[in-house]
């Protein structure tokens, strides 16, 4: 991961991917440049370099986060060290959980994992930063719209699923939309994961909605972006995706008579093991399956 990192990205105008492919933070420059999610805690000089390389002395104005797992605020805190004049946002739900001793211990727990992934990597770039807490200066939710001047808003979408805190920004002047997990991960082969991991009809109802929008840029939590007509291809893809995934655990469940423990060793084997890197580490890969297969077992009525 990251090590060939060769600063900031443009993959449209005013838009830039920093960082990596994989745990990007992206940036809309503008009159109050936006940043949106905040990757890993040992990427926090990536990120910081690259934004600087394209706004120089000038400010981020926002930073959205699409929700508060691991990979999308491990470095929020520093951001907002280095900005002190940024104005961090997220959902009302995503308040409450950074106020949770325990759901900060395994933020930081797992951005320890990752650098440590990293740092296996030869050639890796990532600097000593560990996660460190950090505040919002507000919430928002769905339909909110914050202005950036110069013609530019973000619209704001509430598209659970992945968690019930998961927002998606939509630019509607640059037909740009940044939705993270809620249109799932891309992988090697052209695999899509599903990342629904409180709510299956949840997520599907948020990808139905997204892959209705007029969608010219789309930029998912990790690896690829999509553009062009690509870009709401991938959605309709991703919602077919996660109807093959559902059905592949159900026959699984059914297979394994409700053994859950037995069906994730089978999934993680058929969806992980056999993929090349980079991807996610695995003890957030594993958190996130069993929640995916707890969550379709329970949605089907099947005993935990």
């Amino acid at each position: 991961m990251n090590k060939h990192h060769a600063g900031p990205e443009e993959i449209a105008p005013g838009l830039y991917r920093l960082a990596n492919r994989w745990v990007p933070s992206f940036l809309l420059d503008g009159p109050q440049p936006a940043l949106f999610d905040a990757g890993f805690a040992c990427f926090t000089q990536s990120y910081l370099d690259d934004a600087r390389q394209v706004l120089g002395d000038r400010s981020p104005a926002w930073l959205f986060l699409s929700h508060v797992h691991f990979d999308h605020c491990g470095a929020a805190g520093w951001l907002q060290e280095a900005w002190p004049e940024m104005r961090i946002v997220a959902a009302p739900k995503a308040a409450k959980i950074i106020t949770r001793p325990n759901a900060l211990k395994l933020i930081a727990q797992l951005n320890q994992s990752a650098a440590q992934q990293i740092a296996a990597t030869p050639g890796a770039r990532q600097s000593e930063h560990e996660f460190k807490p950090f505040s919002l200066a507000r919430t928002v939710d769905e339909g909110d719209e914050i202005d950036l001047g110069g013609g530019l808003s973000v619209r704001v979408l509430a598209t659970p699923g992945h968690t019930w805190d998961s927002l998606s920004f939509y630019v509607p002047q640059k037909r740009l939309l940044i939705a993270s997990e809620a249109v799932g991960t891309d992988a090697p082969g052209g695999y899509i994961v599903s990342e629904f991991l409180v709510s299956y009809q949840a997520y599907r109802d948020s990808l139905r909605r997204l892959a209705e929008m007029e969608v010219e840029t789309l930029c998912p939590g990790h690896h690829g972006v999509h553009t062009g007509p690509d870009a709401r291809r991938h959605i309709r893809r991703a919602l077919a995706a996660a109807e093959q995934f559902r059905d592949w655990v159900l026959r699984l469940l059914d297979q394994e008579g409700g053994d859950q423990a037995r069906v994730v060793e089978l999934v993680r084997q058929g969806e992980y093991d056999h993929r090349p890197g980079p991807k996610q580490p695995l003890p957030a890969y594993m958190l996130n399956l069993q929640a995916r297969v707890a969550t379709l077992a329970q949605e089907a009525g099947q005993p935990a």
